[in-house]
């Protein structure tokens, strides 16, 4: 066979492969299938900040979150929570966040406790995310709250009493938008209440930034 019929061949039968796959794709899409209701509840974990909906059942403590924290945590964030340069300090900062260097830490910045499990639940220990049971974060949460003072070192926490939790910058934060003029019902017509007044315009600000002679 020449090498142009030998190339002719392969061409024939590569367009007749991509129809058979054409064909049994069209048949069956390959869509995936439904999720499990098992499947549905791993992927479900979402912890509410504000009231702890969402929270599991569950119970751990401070005494308990101790060793955890010294064999998971501190490599990155520190014996005493205070931060191994790159990883973040989990405490310290106390009225820092108004300085030109704020320190944003669980205890100075978050404005939720019931976040602080959602996000060890989902993203901690770095290694092997996921990898904790309820009463094992739970008891990180407490000892992370203990190293910022706002738990005893005797103190227990499950779903309620972690999200009556409040934590020091909960006022600190304000609404996405939280100009006078937004309302849930804006105004669309007649909205002035007073004659527009130009106060200045593009020229009067070029005059004023150009250098006198």
């Amino acid at each position: 066979m020449c090498r142009y019929s030998r190339s002719f061949a392969a061409a024939a039968l590569l367009l007749a492969l991509s129809a058979t796959n054409l064909a049994a794709a069209e048949r069956a899409p390959l869509l995936g299938h439904a999720p499990t209701p098992t499947a549905l509840a791993a992927a479900d974990i979402d912890v509410r900040g504000q009231d702890g909906q969402g929270l599991p059942p569950g119970r751990g403590s401070v005494a308990a979150g101790e060793p955890l924290f010294a064999n998971l945590c501190a490599a990155c964030h520190g014996d005493f929570g205070e931060g191994i340069p790159p990883y973040p300090a989990l405490t310290g900062g106390r009225g820092t966040l108004d300085t030109n260097a704020p320190v944003r830490s669980v205890g100075s910045f978050w404005p939720y406790a019931p976040t602080l499990f959602d996000y060890i639940r989902r993203a901690m220990p770095f290694r092997s995310p996921g990898s904790l049971d309820n009463d094992q974060v739970y008891s990180l949460v407490a000892y992370v709250l203990y190293l910022n003072d706002l738990l005893a070192k005797n103190a227990t926490l499950d779903a309620a009493s972690l999200a009556a939790v409040r934590m020091p910058n909960r006022d600190g934060f304000v609404s996405p938008d939280p100009r006078p003029d937004v309302k849930a019902s804006p105004c669309m017509q007649h909205c002035r209440s007073a004659p527009v007044k130009i106060i200045s315009d593009s020229a009067d600000r070029a005059g004023a930034a150009a250098p006198k002679p």
